[in-house]
């Protein structure tokens, strides 16, 4: 089995679906049957079975399924080795990032990094705060980039702190707010235990939410145009005109933060391209990227 046999696996046994798994492979579904085929006839056992519910794994299929995660880690170790022979800095830096980060602070910083190094190449990552945890933790990412407060690894710089506020194209009061028509947007659990936290604190009634949508960005264009008011991250608001904003307090007074940080793997840092993006990470100024 080569690299491509063991992603193979690894998307199926998530997907559970043969259509599924070629569309996100790139691989014509006769062609993906032939291959599962193969590997069936290379290794002498039946690894897999179709019913009407999907694909289904026998205990051979899933003794190899649950390797193939374990196994394209140890060929991108493989991989990263390599590259880390050759003089200077080159390779494939894995990032894990909320969606945040890669809209508005990740093509400026990438491109900023490849021009002092150019034969680097990127593999972003998309994904909930939680989940860049987890790709980090796992070294499925070389660098991750989380929003909230979260347990995070010892390696870890703060990249910046912004504070939560109200926003609308209205000047409001606090005491209004449950009367008022709220904008909700799907967040990182830890954002949704501040805001939370807070309104309990503040109000003894729910909030009217008049409108949900999925990301902040959408939010706040909503805000903007006057469909309510929503809770969200100040830095979501820089340079953005014609918006009243008030930052909202705990009960001692003291403003609600979120933090951004990076964090990374220490043992990752014999790795040419991951030491060289650490050491760039420390001359940037993330708020103002």
């Amino acid at each position: 089995m080569d690299e491509r046999d063991w992603l193979i696996f690894h998307v199926l046994y998530e997907k559970r679906n043969i259509t599924k798994t070629g569309q996100a492979l790139y691989i014509s579904q006769p062609a993906l049957t032939t291959r599962l085929r193969q590997i069936e006839e290379e290794l002498g056992a039946k690894l897999v079975y179709r019913s009407g519910k999907g694909i289904h794994f026998t205990p051979q299929g899933e003794y190899l399924a649950r390797h193939a995660r374990e196994m394209l880690n140890r060929i991108q170790e493989i991989k990263d080795q390599i590259s880390n022979l050759h003089e200077g800095v080159r390779g494939t830096l894995r990032i894990a990032a909320t969606h945040y980060m890669t809209k508005y602070k990740l093509p400026r910083l990438l491109r900023l990094f490849k021009d002092k190094y150019p034969q680097v190449a990127f593999k972003v990552t998309t994904v909930w705060s939680k989940e860049v945890l987890h790709l980090v933790n796992t070294q499925e990412a070389h660098i991750g980039f989380v929003r909230g407060e979260y347990p995070l690894p010892d390696e870890k710089k703060l990249l910046f702190e912004d504070t939560m506020c109200i926003a609308s194209t209205e000047p409001l009061k606090i005491e209004d707010l449950p009367k008022l028509p709220r904008i909700s947007y799907r967040t990182d659990d830890s954002v949704q235990v501040l805001t939370d936290h807070w309104w309990r604190e503040t109000f003894s009634e729910p909030p009217f939410i008049s409108m949900e949508v999925d990301r902040l960005d959408t939010c706040r264009d909503m805000v903007l145009n006057g469909h309510g008011y929503a809770i969200m991250p100040s830095v979501i608001l820089r340079n953005v005109d014609g918006v009243h904003t008030i930052t909202i307090r705990d009960k001692n007074n003291q403003p609600i933060i979120r933090r951004t940080w990076m964090i990374y793997q220490k043992e990752l840092l014999n790795i040419n391209v991951v030491n060289a993006f650490v050491e760039f990470s420390d001359t940037i100024d993330y708020l103002n990227l």
